[in-house]
């Protein structure tokens, strides 16, 4: 099992020979990595910055050997990573990389020097020799991480193809979203057209109807043969879209759906010590979904370069299920727009049958006025429906945007 202090005795006869390696810094990253469990050399390079290439050269300089550091694209042989386990590699310290041009076994070895890890290593893959390379702990970890089978969470390169797949998952709900709200203005457009048209129509029946304005009737005929194919141009398409793409999917669904869309963030998001402030708990779940992301967005830059593009992964999936929620935002508020056009266009036909019941009184036209009146109704009332369910993310907003999207 690998020691705590395993290249504490190389790097201690290595300072001030490297550059940031002094024999107080070794000292006292030995006792605190014993203390804590920890490789040293870990400890060297996150809490004294003492760089990776300086310990991997005074790792070299004292085993005699080359060093080497983690590179995922290393064509790792099969039946090599066959003969061995996860477990047995991190705490021995040791991984198999490749096979030379003679044969011989190519090992990564903490301590390539222990006689009880050569032992070990040519037990297991005898009758081939062994060849030696110094490593870093972490480097042992990280690849016995990636060509090891382990949790999907913690396979370096199958989580990057993890991630591959959230994002296009969430890109694939990001334009259904789009194709929603590009429905939703489409239905809009056609209630504009709608409204144009009753202006017209209501301009045409007034001067049908009223025998105090003076305008030739073959105008008024034509300003409602206008305003009645405005009318019928915009009412149909809105119709069409309200049957077809605007009843499902509702607020609920929408923030449902997202919500699943971010799973990848509990098997595949690992970051420790975010540094995160604890915000107050959202009353609606999309707010509570946008908090979630905070404590997700810090850009991580690890060594060796050859793994950053992981932790870079992971930031670019976080990025996307920000553009996802704040598309989820806009769709919803997209819905509440179309609830207020429904509104607006609802008003008007009532405006319209009430004003020429109010000027023109009970005549043979008032059942006419009737239907307009309760055409705008049902109008009024839809789009009530489409709107007041947004009040409550409208509430939450300003303060997600402020904490999270806005990032």
């Amino acid at each position: 099992m690998i020691r705590p202090d395993a290249q504490s005795a190389a790097f201690g006869a290595m300072a001030g020979k490297v550059e940031g390696l002094t024999a107080a810094v070794v000292g006292t990253a030995t006792r605190e990595a014993i203390s804590r469990g920890v490789p040293v050399a870990r400890l060297l390079h996150l809490e004294h910055r003492v760089d990776r290439p300086a310990l991997l050269a005074a790792l070299a300089e004292y085993h005699g050997c080359p060093a080497i550091e983690f590179d995922e694209r290393l064509p790792v042989p099969p039946e090599l990573l066959r003969r061995v386990t996860r477990e047995a590699t991190v705490l021995g310290g040791w991984f198999p990389l490749i096979r030379d041009e003679e044969g011989a076994v190519v090992v990564a070895a903490v301590d390539p020097s222990a006689p009880e890890l050569r032992e070990e290593v040519e037990a297991l893959f005898a009758p081939a020799p062994c060849r030696y390379l110094v490593a870093l702990p972490d480097d042992i970890q990280w690849y016995a991480q990636d060509f090891l089978h382990a949790p999907p969470g913690e396979l370096i390169g199958t989580e990057r193809t993890g991630h591959a797949f959230w994002r296009n998952t969430m890109a694939q709900w990001r334009t259904r979203l789009a194709c929603y709200r590009t429905d939703m203005a489409k239905a809009r457009t056609s209630l504009v057209l709608a409204r144009n048209g009753l202006a017209l129509a209501a301009i045409a029946a007034a001067l049908l109807r009223s025998p105090d304005l003076r305008a030739p009737e073959g105008m008024a005929w034509g300003v409602l043969a206008v305003g009645v194919l405005l009318i019928g141009g915009g009412l149909p398409a809105y119709l069409q879209v309200r049957r077809s793409r605007l009843t499902p999917p509702r607020n609920q669904t929408l923030v449902e759906v997202t919500a699943a869309t971010l799973h990848f963030l509990e098997g595949y998001h690992f970051i420790e010590h975010n540094g995160g402030e604890p915000t107050p708990t959202k009353a609606t779940m999309l707010a509570r979904l946008g908090d979630l992301l905070a404590k997700y967005c810090t850009i991580l830059y690890p060594s060796p370069g050859s793994q950053e593009r992981t932790h870079l992964a992971r930031e670019r999936n976080v990025l996307a299920a920000q553009r996802t929620i704040g598309a989820c935002y806009r769709t919803i508020y997209s819905r509440a727009r179309t609830g207020l056009a429904f509104v607006r266009t609802g008003v008007s036909f009532m405006s319209l049958g009430v004003g020429m019941m109010s000027y023109f009184g009970l005549n043979m036209n008032t059942f006419f006025d009737l239907l307009v009146i309760l055409f705008g109704l049902l109008m009024l009332v839809d789009g009530l429906f489409w709107y007041l369910p947004v009040r409550k993310e409208q509430a939450e907003l300003p303060r997600t945007r402020s904490g999270v999207l806005a990032q």
